[in-house]
């Protein structure tokens, strides 16, 4: 019985609280770059709510910002990081083509 009972018991991990992502002195400005590159991943795409740990409201600012900060050209909409490998790839293939000719 004393195995049976330890099993049900709740673990005594101590467990650290996160500190909020966002702080109450940080303004959500399209102009915060520092601030909204935290919430975009490394495809550009803007993070979900349960990743980022924003509330509703936060969250709703951060993507109003970002959206603003790619129309002025702060943010690029995608990443281009498939582009320049794309171009490596087409200068490998042209560079075989010459030798061949």
């Amino acid at each position: 019985m004393d195995k049976y009972k330890r099993t049900f018991l709740k673990s005594k991990r101590s467990f650290r609280r996160r500190l909020p992502p966002i702080q109450s002195g940080d303004q959500i400005e399209y102009r915060n770059m520092s601030l909204i590159s935290r919430f975009i991943s490394e495809q550009g795409k803007i993070l979900s709510r349960r990743v980022n740990r924003l509330t509703l409201k936060q969250q709703r600012l951060i993507t109003i910002a970002i959206k603003q900060a790619r129309i002025l050209s702060l943010l690029p909409f995608l990443n281009n990081e498939k582009q320049f490998e794309r171009t490596e790839s087409t200068a490998r293939t042209t560079s075989l083509r010459i030798r061949n000719k």
